[in-house]
């Protein structure tokens, strides 16, 4: 083999190794039993620490290396070999820098956080999940040690690296800051407005059973394709990508709350279509990732708010109710469904909440895990100044630390970096969709007869295909001709929002 071919082959066993270590933390969120969780701790710390060693063998820094001295495996910047060649010496690069050590601890210390952390949240608990936190935190601290940052950054920057390359916490703080006041000004209107829209769904109680039929009635028709992939309960909702082939898919179910689920589903469903949508032969190499979290949040985040919170979206699905729920949903009109997904109003939890507030919580998790790894704030203080925060941003009092600072799972992943993915993804998608409707006229009309296959067409022939042949931001640039920019995600929320309120 050349130099290039022995690298992909390293990477794609390498890939294989780490998809594995996936699995086995899928299984833990929906299968697992409570007592085996140290042993999947060991077995997820040897894991990471296979991977880490495979991945930073000086083997393939030779292998690199000597790719790159090849003039035309690099001479069109968008060439499979050229990208596989950026992405794989950025990664070896990073990967050097952390010792096999760390990586093996903080695989083992995340399993068994994360168990505490939902012993911690069903109790209400926040002393119990402290010791846990403040060890994410100090791993944390050491990674982005390792790794570095510029002298006009902070720790924070190092690890944000890893989701989305190229952001900063200076740069968030930038898009983040005005953001902040036209969302606050938008919500002030709405709630002096003239009308308040109701939610009919939380009235009526809906089997669980069928709840479950419905929902993932919902994902297939939309597009999700379940002979490769599959929908279980877990406490916190999220997608596993182990391959185009093997997507898993979570949700939670209250019997009261059958919209929570469809919504959650139907954005976990937008990750899953993403991943299906990448190209299978490109598997184990960077070519078949997707460019950023970014960019995938702003796939879930399409089909939960631009579709599963239109008007069309809901003409289809009233029609769909009864063969699911008989006559529980009787008398509830479309126009009163449409409204009622569409209800505005400070709440305290993050994917509970509605499209104009949902970037405000954003906001208050990025501020804190930006304090708490600076160390300006100790992780013995951070439930009251969540509580605060919630308070100023939001103006709503958190009544206890499930609903408050223990609602979220990714600190005890020691994920710190990773919320404002969730803003990105949220401008990328409004941006995407502006551009997917002026280039498929009719498009949401189709969405009414429950025709959402022009939309995902469109999807995968300009974001998924590529996985991460362009960066973010060159790949929004491509995709809809202008950088990124909050305009899209404010007009198209005024223009929804402001005739539902009476504005």
């Amino acid at each position: 083999m050349t130099p290039y071919e022995e690298l992909i082959a390293h990477t794609r066993e390498t890939y294989l190794l780490a998809a594995t270590g996936e699995l086995l933390q899928w299984d833990q969120e929906t299968m697992l039993p409570p007592g085996g969780i140290a042993h999947r701790s060991r077995q997820l710390g040897q894991i990471a620490g296979l991977v880490h060693e495979r991945a930073t063998t000086p083997r393939v820094g030779e292998l690199i290396a000597a790719s790159e001295a090849i003039r035309e495996l690099s001479a069109d910047p968008a060439s499979d070999s050229a990208v596989n060649l950026r992405e794989l010496r950025r990664d070896y690069d990073r990967a050097t820098k952390i010792p096999a050590a760390l990586a093996r601890e903080k695989a083992e210390v995340a399993a068994t956080s994360q168990h505490a952390w939902v012993e911690a949240r069903e109790k209400s608990d926040f002393s119990l999940f402290r010791p846990f936190l403040e060890k994410n935190l100090e791993l944390a601290r050491k990674t982005a040690e390792c790794y570095g940052w510029p002298a006009d950054g902070e720790p924070w920057d190092a690890l944000a690296e890893d989701f989305e390359p190229g952001m900063t916490a200076a740069g968030v703080s930038r898009v983040f800051v005005p953001l902040r006041e036209s969302l606050r000004k938008l919500l002030g209107e709405l709630m002096a407005g003239g009308r308040r829209p109701a939610r009919p769904f939380e009235k009526i109680v809906m089997p669980l059973a069928a709840q479950q039929a419905f929902v993932r009635h919902v994902a297939e028709r939309i597009g999700f394709d379940f002979s490769r992939g599959r929908l279980d309960v877990s406490a916190h909702p999220f997608c596993s990508g182990h391959d185009p082939g093997d997507i898993r898919l979570t949700t939670r179910y209250r019997d009261n709350r059958v919209g929570d689920a469809l919504s959650s589903v139907m954005h976990e469903a937008g990750h899953g279509m993403y991943h299906q949508g990448l190209r299978p032969d490109h598997g184990g190499t960077p070519l078949g990732q997707p460019a950023s979290l970014g960019i995938n949040e702003s796939q879930s985040r399409t089909w939960e708010n631009q579709v599963g919170r239109s008007e069309p979206f809901w003409r289809w699905c009233h029609g769909e109710l009864p063969r699911f729920f008989g006559d529980a949903a009787a008398g509830v009109s479309v126009e009163e469904l449409y409204a009622g997904v569409n209800v505005v109003g400070p709440s305290l939890i993050r994917v509970e909440a509605d499209e104009v507030t949902y970037n405000l919580h954003i906001m208050v998790r990025f501020e804190l895990e930006r304090a708490l790894m600076a160390g300006d704030l100790a992780a013995a203080d951070l439930p009251a100044e969540w509580n605060r925060r919630y308070k100023e941003y939001l103006d709503v009092v958190v009544p206890n630390d499930a609903q408050g600072c223990m609602q979220d799972v990714h600190w005890s992943m020691g994920a710190f970096g990773y919320f404002p993915t969730y803003t990105l993804g949220n401008l990328y998608a409004a941006q995407f969709f502006e551009k997917a409707l002026a280039d498929l006229p009719g498009l949401t009309d189709a969405f009414a007869a429950g025709d959402f296959s022009g939309l995902k067409r469109w999807l995968n022939q300009n974001i998924h295909a590529h996985g991460n042949r362009y960066r973010p931001a060159d790949l929004c640039q491509r995709v809809t001709g202008k950088p990124l920019s909050p305009e899209p995600l404010l007009k198209y929320l005024a223009a929804k929002l402001k005739p539902l309120y009476g504005v």
